[in-house]
């Protein structure tokens, strides 16, 4: 029978942990298969063209250099519909970093020397690559992200908004941010009697699996991808990316297995990046604080070889009651590497904008944040009317303001010190939508008390073997100790990648439901298991993917305190507070892990990541750790993870809603409004550097000194808690 201590919700130590700290779990490029090679990408300096020609007798001449791989020489790969895979097979050049060759030698620094020693001439053309540049350029797209519609409209927004008693028509605007994992993107691939191998660092091996297959003109069943350990992805890894489709080419061209590492300045130009995003907002309400008008406009960036479109007004189409709306999309197409997914695509920059226009008009109101916002909760999605499946925002900020001491607030901006240091305190809410796909998992139950689960799922740092376990040992009602979960590599059931936080409701269906069978089976059975044990199969197709009446998201609320010091503009947030409402919870300790680890790099958003596109060469500057800074021990102050009960019957057996996403969701917003408070500056622009605060802050004293308004007072809110 399962104990207490193993029950699914408690706080169960990660399975791997310790192979993880000992270094005893093995990543995609330390795997060495005898007689590895080293591949080093060549990358263009030019933002658009075609290359004319290369001389690669320099880097040929080097010691134990053995190719070097061109468009001429490549591997033909067949037609695909991913245009940022079709690597080496042109001489076109669609935007700076892209690969135009590559060098493979015995050793990593040969193979460096060798692609340092490459001349490459281009040919250049015009090229555009600033977003602020080019925005009269952008178009509607037909959709966003996700399948979500551009564009969505109901009531008469503009009319609504202009007759509207109080009103807000701000923009707000978010750089480039880049995902950087622990682990840089790397694969290792080797090539025996026809079938291909390939050790991916890769948040869905079996989405590797297919592409490699495809490119290489391979069945399926002819190509196996192992990512047993993943050093983190935030997205970045959710697609096959160039690095496996490189190495898989150079193992092939030269016979020998390959290993490619990329360096932390190639992922922000080959692996995907947030796009920069331009919000306008504008919010009417009546002078009780009811919204009359919400109405978000997004316009974002692509580049030119792959549509991508960030998804940055869904959001608003969730969060508040309003009878006239208008969510729209424009994009601007770049001479920029292709946008990808980061944690929470979307919701991320569109709930930091939304959610400080919120703060505006609250305070344009004279109402309590918090009140403004209950005063605006819907009964039904706003979009399409649907019924929540649950929803618990208001609960989540009545117990955040509780936990946090929200009620002993001055809501007047400027009037709290601490010698040089302006306080202040914010909050904003998050949502992030519950995704599930169909999966596959199979449980054998051996005769020696063993429970073995298999599913392709990837574990990215967020325990999914633990949890899975978890799952197995409820639905099987065993000890959690009696169960091993085999996961990464292909060949096991077929599973969905771990994004979009939807790994846990996925593969956790199929082995809930695959655990359920066996246990009928095995209470039928009478005699002893045989040797090779019991199976049992699920397929969640049909059931995962079908379609809900139900609006399903979770929900939560962020509480930040911030100190920005008068004189320099430094923000330090001193406290942040996260309180959530996710469905059941299957292990304490993974879960505050993940809602912790999403409001870090919340706090980084607002602080101190910002990536930057030089327009001259169209290249992303800055984009390693030492030009991108995010957050280290000394930013992160005391940060606090908690949750409400929450039962939810429309979800999956397990009752879990995802986790990984909603903890850097409006994260960025509540510490921005707590930078509005400490200061009475508005602040629109990502990130809060001291030169901006600084600026704001001179502007501020300069308008008080010339007659302009204070700094210190405004309307005080009505209402309480």
């Amino acid at each position: 029978m399962a104990s207490q201590a193993n029950a699914l919700g408690a706080p169960i130590e990660r399975r791997e942990g310790r192979a993880k700290v000992t270094g005893s779990a093995l990543y995609a490029t330390e795997y060495t298969p005898p007689g590895c090679v080293y591949a080093w990408p060549v990358t263009a300096t030019v933002p658009r063209g075609r290359v004319t020609s290369f001389d690669t007798a320099a880097a040929l001449g080097l010691p134990g250099v053995l190719a070097v791989i061109t468009p001429d020489s490549a591997p033909r790969l067949a037609e695909t519909d991913d245009p940022t895979l079709a690597l080496l097979q042109d001489p076109r050049i669609p935007h700076h970093g892209w690969p135009v060759a590559l060098a493979v030698a015995e050793t990593l620094e040969a193979a460096r020397a060798a692609a340092s020693a490459v001349h490459v001439t281009y040919e250049t053309e015009p090229h555009a690559s600033i977003l602020d540049e080019n925005l009269a350029d952008a178009y509607r797209p037909e959709e966003a992200n996700g399948g979500h519609p551009a564009e969505r409209r109901q009531g008469d927004p503009e009319a609504a908004f202009a007759a509207a008693p109080v009103t807000v028509d701000v923009r707000y605007r978010l750089p480039p941010l880049f995902n950087h994992p622990m682990e840089p993107h790397g694969a290792t691939a080797l090539w025996r009697d026809g079938r291909l191998t390939a050790y991916d660092t890769s948040q869905g091996a079996d989405a590797v699996r297919a592409a490699l297959a495809e490119l290489f003109q391979l069945p399926e069943d002819s190509v196996t991808v192992v990512s047993e350990h993943v050093g983190g992805g935030f997205g970045s890894k959710g697609t096959p990316r160039p690095h496996v489709v490189l190495a898989a080419m150079a193992a092939l061209h030269t016979g020998r297995p390959v290993k490619l590492a990329l360096t932390r300045r190639q992922l922000s130009e080959l692996v995907g990046h947030r796009a920069p995003t331009d919000h306008r907002l504008r919010l009417g309400a009546d002078p009780d604080g009811t919204l009359l008008s919400v109405m978000h406009e997004v316009t974002t960036h692509t580049s030119r070889i792959k549509e991508f479109v960030e998804q940055a007004a869904v959001p608003a189409r969730v969060m508040y009651a309003a009878g006239n709306m208008l969510t729209t999309h424009r994009v601007a197409a770049l001479d920029v590497p292709t946008p990808s997914w980061m944690r929470a695509p979307g919701e991320a920059p569109g709930m930091y904008a939304l959610e400080s226009a919120v703060d505006e008009l609250a305070y344009a109101l004279g109402m309590d944040p918090i009140e403004f916002r209950a005063h605006n909760e819907p009964r039904e999605e706003p979009d399409s009317g649907r019924p929540f499946s649950s929803r618990h925002v208001v609960e989540c900020l009545r117990e955040g303001a509780r936990r946090f001491g929200w009620s002993d607030r001055d809501p007047r901006p400027g009037t709290r010190r601490s010698g040089p240091w302006l306080l202040g305190t914010g909050v904003a809410a998050a949502t992030y939508p519950v995704l599930v796909s169909p999966s596959r998992a199979t449980v054998t139950a051996h005769p020696d008390g063993l429970y073995v689960v298999r599913v392709n799922a990837t574990d990215i740092g967020t325990g999914a073997r633990t949890v899975l376990a978890q799952v197995a040992a409820e639905a099987l009602d065993v000890g959690v100790e009696a169960v091993r979960t085999e996961i990464g590599t292909t060949g096991l059931p077929r599973a969905p990648l771990a994004g979009g936080s939807s790994g846990t409701a996925s593969w956790g269906w199929a082995v809930h439901e695959a655990c359920r069978s066996l246990s009928r089976q095995l209470q039928e059975r009478t005699g002893p298991l045989p040797a090779e044990g019991l199976t049992a199969s699920a397929d969640t197709k049909g059931s995962a993917d079908e379609e809900s009446p139900y609006s399903r998201h979770a929900f939560g609320a962020h509480f930040a305190e911030v100190a920005v010091d008068a004189d320099t503009g430094e923000v330090r947030v001193r406290r942040l507070l996260g309180v959530y409402a996710a469905g059941r919870i299957l292990n304490e300790r993974t879960a505050r892990s993940q809602f912790i680890g999403g409001m870090v790099m919340g706090l980084g958003m607002a602080l101190t990541e910002r990536g930057s596109v030089d327009a001259a060469s169209g290249a992303f500057i800055g984009s390693d750790l030492a030009g991108y800074h995010v957050p280290a021990h000394a930013d992160v102050p005391a940060i606090e993870a908690h949750w409400i009960d929450e039962r939810d019957d429309h979800l999956n057996p397990m009752g879990s809603k995802g986790i990984g996403e909603i903890g850097i969701v409006g994260t960025a917003a509540a510490i921005g409004n707590a930078v509005h408070h400490a200061t009475g500056v508005r602040h629109r622009e990502l990130p809060l550097t001291p030169d901006r605060v600084h600026d704001g802050l001179s502007q501020r004293d300069g308008l008080s000194q010339h007659g302009g308004p204070a700094p210190r007072g405004g309307p005080s809110p009505r209402g309480g808690l």
